[in-house]
């Protein structure tokens, strides 16, 4: 990233009707109250931190970095703010732009996540390509990635109970949707931390798993059955055999729950007669 020029490095007072939001701005909910403690502060002490655009034409800049500070700004009444031009592509536009929001707290996990899915979708970039840009370990992205996974409607209730990224994480254990909604409906009811949310996943895990394993088994004897008949076949077939080759074989089967009892008699005569 390199500015235009000399004279563009340097903080320049830019018309905030001249200035158009990112397209990438990774930040969707601006908190209103804490908006207007930032436009108080700025009233009372000015913007002490300078906004970064780019310039699209002669009269217009793309905002990079410091959205907050332009809504607080306007929400003040200041029809200029200081800001410094960078000479910039798209890409890095979106990438600027998500690393000033993932370096602040309070940006939500989620709007991490989408902003991270957005940029490695729009540029094609791998996970790890991802990681490099924005300065961190390809594990990292990769946890940030999976948080999508949780439904809409699960991140909405995850936000709205204050619920912690490791919270989001232990509820990915559970990969059936209507479960995993009964299990953050509890988790939220009870209020549980994080430790008693994972210790409480994994009890879920363990009864599912109970539930599921007699069916297994249950669909495992069936087919181990199956295979018993197949064998029996062979039998009744090898005793059809003997009889049309005049040998008076005879078979008899008697059949338990714990196993299948086969008896073939074949007649000593046959045998010296063999």
């Amino acid at each position: 990233m390199s500015f235009l020029s000399r004279d563009d490095n340097k903080v320049l007072l830019v018309p905030t009707i001249s200035i158009r939001p990112n397209k990438t701005q990774p930040r969707k909910n601006f908190d209103e109250q804490d908006l207007r403690s930032l436009s108080r502060s700025i009233v009372q002490n000015g913007i002490l931190q300078p906004l970064s655009v780019r310039r699209i034409n002669s009269s217009e800049f793309e905002l990079i970095a410091g959205e907050r500070r332009l809504r607080a700004a306007i929400m003040a009444g200041i029809t200029r703010v200081p800001c410094v031009v960078l000479k910039c592509s798209d890409k890095d536009s979106a990438v600027y732009a998500l690393i000033e929001n993932i370096q602040r707290k309070d940006l939500g996990m989620f709007e991490q996540a989408r902003g991270i899915a957005r940029l490695i979708r729009k540029y094609g970039l791998t996970q790890e390509q991802a990681a490099i840009q924005l300065g961190k370990k390809q594990s990292t992205i990769a946890n940030k990635l999976r948080l999508l996974k949780l439904t809409f409607d699960e991140q909405e209730w995850i936000i709205s109970a204050s619920l912690s990224e490791r919270h989001a994480r232990a509820l990915l254990r559970i990969d059936d949707e209507m479960l995993r909604r009964e299990a953050l409906s509890r988790i939220i009811s009870d209020n549980l931390n994080v430790s008693q949310t994972e210790a409480y996943v994994t009890d879920v895990l363990l009864r599912r798993c109970s539930t599921i394993q007699p069916e297994k088994k249950k669909q495992e004897k069936k087919i181990v059955v199956k295979d018993v008949r197949i064998f029996v076949n062979t039998i009744n077939k090898a005793v059809d055999t003997m009889r049309l080759s005049g040998i008076n074989a005879t078979s008899s089967k008697n059949e338990t729950d714990d196993y299948i009892e086969y008896t073939v008699k074949i007649p000593k005569a046959a045998e010296k007669a063999s």
